[in-house]
């Protein structure tokens, strides 16, 4: 599959990220990348033997994530809310400590 044609399906990831996972798969023996003497030059990405192993797994997840879609989306909102409130109400180290230490013994 050429650059363009993953980039294409692979809604809202950069170029260079992209490249750079490919770069990675390419270093952990997963897909081969094969420059071909064009003007442009293209090149294509396959998955390696080890590559297709991962195809079972990988598929396995992604049902598992899109079954709980709702939930995980819940839990960011929940996270987020949270971290909101954190944010929004600062404390000092001094604060942090001083509220640590009075709770020892206790």
């Amino acid at each position: 599959m050429r650059f363009n044609q993953i980039r294409r399906t692979m809604d809202g990831i950069s170029q260079r990220m992209l490249t750079l996972t490919l770069r990675g798969l390419e270093r952990d023996g997963l897909v081969t990348r094969t420059q071909y003497p064009t003007n442009p030059p293209s090149v294509e990405y396959a998955l390696t033997a080890r590559g297709r192993l991962l195809l079972v797994p990988l598929t396995a997840l992604a049902q598992w994530a899109q079954e709980h879609r709702v939930e995980i989306e819940l839990s960011r909102q929940i996270f987020d809310e949270r971290s909101e409130v954190d944010v929004k109400t600062p404390v000092s180290f001094a604060d942090h400590r001083f509220h640590r230490i009075s709770h020892i013994g206790n």
